[in-house]
């Protein structure tokens, strides 16, 4: 259904109506703006049925526009360009073979070291619950909240040598029970 001469009147009608009423107006010359770009018919009303849903979601976007159908058709013109070229970026993507993408490394770490350092992890946790209380205390403070030898000195009421020597007791026994 092309758009008549007359203009439409737009004015009191809320922002869904103004909506459902300029697709339905301008429905033909919107799917042929998208076909004079190189879209099939039927591509041209996906495209334009992806505008109507994506202005459904914020229907008073089309408030204030000198042209509401210069504004739908320009807005179907690039989602149908958007669609083309996510199609063509698909195209490349998707055009090896199986064997090619089982050649690519992942970004990740193997599944084999992912084990690998759960192991670790409950490894370390054991050797920290083995430590003596104040021991595992201080290494606590230390490596997981990031306090200093003297901030630990001065939390636990204890001198600075003594968390050294904690510290170092503490790390003796997890690389101990790590190898």
């Amino acid at each position: 259904m092309s758009s008549s001469s007359s203009p439409l009147t737009w004015d009191g009608l809320d922002s869904n109506d103004l909506l459902n009423r300029a697709m339905e107006a301008h429905y033909a010359d919107i799917t042929s703006a998208v076909r004079r770009r190189g879209h099939p018919r039927s591509t041209a009303r996906d495209v334009v049925h992806d505008l109507y849903v994506k202005l459904a979601a914020q229907p008073d976007i089309l408030r204030n526009k000198r042209s509401i159908k210069a504004f739908l058709c320009r807005s179907a013109i690039n989602l149908g360009i958007d669609r083309l070229r996510r199609e063509n970026m698909e195209a490349r993507l998707f055009s090896g073979t199986e064997q090619e993408a089982m050649t690519i490394a992942s970004a990740g770490p193997a599944p084999d070291r992912g084990l690998e350092i759960e192991a670790r992890v409950a490894i370390l946790r054991t050797a920290i619950t083995e430590l003596p209380e104040r021991r595992r205390v201080v290494f606590i403070l230390h490596r997981l909240h990031h306090l200093s030898p003297d901030a630990i000195a001065e939390k636990l009421n204890i001198s600075r040598n003594m968390v050294d020597r904690h510290l170092r007791r503490a790390l003796a026994h997890c690389l101990d029970r790590l190898l």
